[in-house]
């Protein structure tokens, strides 16, 4: 009668078996399977990998390591693209302490300094493109978000360094899901020395929030851009 043998693998290293032939050896009332040619050296292994932990590093020394590679750093321009991608490892890790709906919470509301972003020209446009930062040095970014739906933005610039100005948008707040919003912006006003008008037509932004408490907020735009925001004093 044939006899079944039932082989139980063992996480390690894996081996490849060449060998045909097998041998059953009884070693500590234990069976062992050995080749015939390479007796001593023929345990069966299987390999085992895990996925990578999760940061383990505390909320408040991850916002601190953030805010010390944004700062100075003319909210990103300057930083090299090893660097940005520290920047988003960071904000990564941070992800996993957001509270459960970030649209509902009230920390939501208040003046915030925009002081990062992965792409250059996605808060300010053109003013903060290659060719219009030649011309309009930036002073301040600011994003003010009023209960219950009101976002009012504000890059103010000194031009040439001869004429302060600035542009700023005022836009209505929609909630799209617990961590989407939409806001939809008005035309842009331009103030430069005693001259004030609007240009240009409504536009909208889609960001999600993947962080907020009450130093700091993090934000993805539809496109993946990557926003780092500081609450002001």
């Amino acid at each position: 009668m044939a006899t079944a043998c039932a082989l139980t693998l063992t996480p390690a290293s894996a081996a490849v078996i060449r060998a045909p032939r097998l041998q059953l050896v009884r070693s500590n009332k234990s069976l062992k399977v050995l080749p015939l040619n390479q007796r001593g050296a023929g345990r069966i292994h299987a390999s085992l990998s895990t996925a990578a932990p999760l940061s383990s590093a505390k909320p408040d020394d991850l916002v601190a390591s953030i805010l010390s590679k944004v700062m100075q750093t003319d909210r990103g321009v300057l930083l090299t693209r090893n660097e940005h991608d520290k920047v988003a490892e960071v904000a990564r890790d941070l992800q996993q302490y957001c509270v459960d709906e970030p649209v509902k919470c009230p920390l939501i509301f208040g003046e915030w300094d925009v002081v990062y972003c992965s792409n250059p020209t996605s808060p300010g446009g053109g003013y903060r493109s290659a060719i219009g930062r030649l011309f309009f040095k930036t002073k301040e970014m600011i994003q003010v978000v009023e209960a219950p739906d009101i976002v009012r933005n504000k890059v103010s610039f000194s031009l040439l360094g001869l004429v302060d100005g600035e542009v700023s948008l005022e836009g209505k707040l929609n909630v799209l899901d617990e961590k989407w919003i939409q806001v939809v912006f008005d035309a842009p006003e331009l103030k430069v020395g005693g001259l004030e008008f609007r240009y240009g037509g409504q536009s909208e932004v889609k960001l999600e929030i993947t962080y907020i408490d009450e130093k700091i907020r993090l934000g993805k735009g539809s496109r993946g851009s990557l926003f780092v925001f500081q609450r002001r004093k």
